[in-house]
C-alpha cells in the first residue's frame, strides 16, 4: 500500500498508489462508492488512524476495482503535481549522519566512522516533492551535494522505545535526497545551516507501508545525477540498524505518528570524489530504492 499527497487542477488531495501509473483520489472516490465524507485531509492524520484507516483502505481499493466510472476519481500520474507525501511536517526530519562506513571514509578517513549514533536534523522547510525543482541558492553556496537515503516514517506514539519492539513503530518508508550545501557545513561547524537551506528535501514520491517492505536490510540504493551513477549502496550496509537508531532517539524525545528518519547515505557523494562533483543548475538527480521507487529532481536555474 502506497499513500501520497498531490495536487490536481490546485486541489490538494490525498491518494492511493494503484497498478499502472494510476492515482486513487481517496476523498473522492469515498464520496462515489460510500457517499462517505470520513477520509482524513493529511497524510499524518490517516497515519494516526492505524490500521482502522489501512483496512478502510483495502476495502476502497477492492470496490475501485469493480467500479466501471473510475473518470471522477482515478488519474494518470502524468495529470497530477507530486507534493512531498508529508508536505508540512510537525517537527525537524531526524538525520542519521555516517551510518555507512565507506561514506564516513569518503569524507575523511576510518577514524571518522562513528561509535554511536550521529544525529542532526532539517527544517521542515526543506521539504519539498518529487519532480519539485532544487533552489541552488547560488548567493549562499557553491557546494551543494546529495545524499540519497532511505526513510523511516514513525507509526505510533512511543517513548523509551526498545530495539525489540522499534520495528512496531514504524508506519512505512520513503526515499529522501539529504541535499547539502557542504561549504557551509564546514564554516559553521554544525550541520543544521548546511542540511536546511529551502528546498534542500526532497522526499518521495510516496509512502510504502511496512508491510510491502518486509526486509528493509534487503534494498538496493542508487543515485544518478544526468544518468551517471554517483551512488550504488545496500541498506544492509547500515552501520546503526533502523531499531538501534529508533531506540537511541526515543530514549529522550517522543516520537509521533508523522515523524521522519532518514537513515544515513552510502558512499559516493559528490564531496567524496576525485575531484569533487557538486551540484550546477539543470543537473538531474534520481535516487532509487528496490521495493520502494524513485525520486527524481532538477536543480533550479
Amino acid at each position: 500500500m502506497r499513500l501520497a499527497t498531490a495536487q490536481l487542477h490546485g486541489r490538494t488531495f490525498i491518494g492511493l498508489i494503484m497498478e499502472e501509473n494510476k492515482i486513487l483520489d481517496i476523498q473522492r472516490a469515498e464520496k462515489k462508492l460510500f457517499d462517505l465524507t470520513s477520509a482524513p485531509q493529511t497524510v499524518i492524520e490517516c497515519i494516526e488512524m492505524g490500521e482502522k484507516f489501512i483496512n478502510h483502505l483495502k476495502q476502497l481499493e477492492l470496490w475501485v476495482k469493480k467500479s466501471n466510472e473510475t473518470e471522477s476519481y482515478l488519474y494518470s500520474f502524468s495529470d497530477i503535481k507530486w507534493l512531498a507525501p508529508i508536505p508540512n511536517p510537525r517537527k525537524n526530519i531526524f538525520c542519521v549522519g555516517k551510518n555507512y562506513r565507506e561514506h564516513a571514509i569518503e569524507l575523511g578517513s576510518e577514524s571518522d566512522i562513528p561509535e554511536h549514533v550521529m544525529l542532526f536534523s532539517k527544517a521542515p522547510t526543506t521539504v519539498i516533492g518529487h519532480e519539485e525543482p532544487i533552489d541552488p541558492h547560488l548567493h549562499l553556496t557553491r557546494e551543494l551535494d546529495y545524499e540519497g537515503e532511505l526513510a523511516v516514517i514513525i507509526g505510533k506514539k512511543g517513548k523509551l522505545i526498545s530495539e525489540e519492539e522499534a520495528m512496531d513503530y514504524v508506519y512505512g518508508y520513503t526515499i529522501i535526497n539529504d541535499v547539502t550545501a557542504r561549504d557551509l557545513q564546514t564554516r559553521h561547524k554544525q550541520f543544521l545551516l548546511g542540511k536546511s537551506l529551502d528546498t534542500s528535501c526532497p522526499m518521495g514520491p510516496y509512502i510504502v507501508h511496512k508491510s510491502a517492505v518486509p526486509d528493509p536490510y534487503t534494498l538496493n540504493l542508487m543515485t544518478k545525477v544526468n544518468g551517471e551513477v554517483r551512488q550504488n549502496g545496500h541498506t544492509k550496509d547500515m552501520i546503526f540498524p533502523i531499531e538501534k537508531v529508533i531506540s537511541t532517539i526515543s530514549q529522550g524525545t517522543t516520537l509521533e505518528p508523522g515523524d521522519i528518519i532518514a537513515t544515513g547515505t552510502p558512499a559516493g557523494v559528490g564531496k567524496g570524489l576525485k575531484p569533487a562533483k557538486y551540484l550546477k543548475p539543470g543537473d538531474v538527480v534520481e535516487i532509487t530504492i528496490d521495493d520502494i521507487g524513485t525520486l527524481c529532481n532538477k536543480i533550479g536555474e
